[in-house]
Order: C-alpha cells, then structure tokens, then sequence
C-alpha cells in the first residue's frame, strides 16, 4: 500500500511517496516532464513492489502529459477535483504552502482514501488523442532544456558571468531572467555601444517591462561586470545607437 502524490506545475513536478502512518518511502523530489525522468520515475515505482496508487491535483492542462505517461505504463492514477484537494489541505497542521509541503499533502490524502479513490478514466478516442499530445510535449521539453544548456553553453563563452548576475528559471515567479535579458541585450556589441547611463536606463525599462522588481534594484552591480568581461568598456566615449 504505497501512496504516491504528485504536485505538478509547468514543465515539472514534485514527486513524495508515502506508507500507511505517514511512513516514508521517498521524500519529495523533483522530476521534468521529459521522457528521461517519467521513465526513471515508473522504473523507480515498478521496483517497490506493492500496490501502487499516483494521486495529483486536476491542473488544467499541465497534469495530462503525466496522467497519460503513467495510465500508459499501467499504474493507477487518481486525479482530484482542486476544491476537494483545497478542502483536505485546510485541514492540515502544515499551513505553509511549496511544492514539496504540497506533494506530501497529497501523497497523505492517497493514504486516507485510499479505499475511496477512482481511477481516472477517459474515452480511447481522447486518450489517444492526449497520448499523442503527451509524446509531443515530452519531445518539446527535451528540446527546451537541450536548447537552454547550449545557450548557458555559449553565454559562458560570450559573456562570463552573467549567470552569476542573472538566474535561469525562476519556479516563485515562473519567469527566466538570464533568456529574457539575452534576447534584449543580445550581442555584447549591443551593451557595449552605450554608456554607463544609457544602460542603466535601457536596463530598467527592460526590468519594469519584465516586472523583475528584483533585478530592477541592481543596475548598477553590472558595471564592475561589464569592465571585467569587456575591458575598453567604459574607457572611451560611447556613441548611442538604436537597439
């Protein structure tokens, strides 16, 4: 009797498995919802060797490549209307709400209906349909984070330590700062080209445009950046441009 609770948001999920009397079986882990970590993962249940029932939360769309994964591979997948799941977490001791607090929540609320629980079922002409889907969006995201480690890749040879300014994806704001400053700040050409000032202004206004209230606060810790990764920056006059 082991109870697996999936919290699943865009692009990843936090996986908890649980036993009877809140014994731990795995505690919360992060997986993508790439076809590499949903393998590892049914590999990983498959080994347990004991009933295995997968609870998570309805999400709009983003449970569907998970649930289909799964359903495909045999395992007994409960999906939970939000407002029940809401219901149930309210009466929980653990008021705090992040993605591994959630995952364990859910993983419980398997262990207590356990008995009660359905199993998702859909018509074979949409579950096709959402199978089909499911392989696209797996392949999509492989891609994705191919494409994101090549681009880290080439930033690390074009402009050292910008990731140490910048982070990649943000799981609190769902937003990815370092992509988003390349393609404004494309080619150090274009940062290059402007003075000091010009910068800061250019890089605010792309800060307010972004709502990176963080980022906004700290123009000014990318000019020691700047010199060191361009040395003639700010050595000599700057012509504006348009970018």
């Amino acid at each position: 009797m082991i109870s697996v609770g999936i919290d699943v948001s865009k692009g990843k999920s936090t996986v908890c498995i649980l036993k009877p009397y809140g014994e731990i079986v795995s505690k919360p882990f992060n997986i993508t919802h790439t076809q590499k970590d949903l393998s590892e993962l049914s590999s990983m249940l498959f080994r347990l060797n004991d009933e295995v029932k997968i609870v998570m939360e309805a999400t709009g769309i983003y449970h569907l490549p998970v649930l289909t994964y799964l359903q495909e591979k045999g395992f007994f997948v409960s999906v939970i209307n939000p407002y029940l799941m809401k219901s149930y977490r309210n009466e929980s001791l653990r008021k705090a709400k992040t993605d591994k607090i959630d995952s364990r929540i859910i993983a419980n609320y398997g262990i207590d209906h356990w008995f009660k629980m359905k199993e998702f079922q859909i018509s074979g002409v949409i579950y096709e349909e959402l199978k089909l889907l499911g392989q696209q969006y797996r392949h999509y995201m492989k891609l994705h984070l191919l494409s994101l480690a090549e681009l880290t890749h080439l930033l690390d040879l074009t402009m050292p330590g910008i990731k140490n300014l910048l982070a990649s994806w943000n799981e609190t704001n769902r937003k990815d700062k370092r992509s988003d400053f390349v393609e404004r700040f494309w080619h150090y050409d274009v940062i290059t080209s402007m003075s000091e000032q010009e910068f800061t202004e250019k890089y605010i206004l792309w800060a307010k445009k972004r709502n990176t209230s963080q980022a906004r606060k700290k123009p000014k810790l990318y000019t020691p950046w700047l010199r060191k990764v361009f040395p003639h920056y700010l050595q000599k006059p700057h012509r504006s441009k348009c970018w």
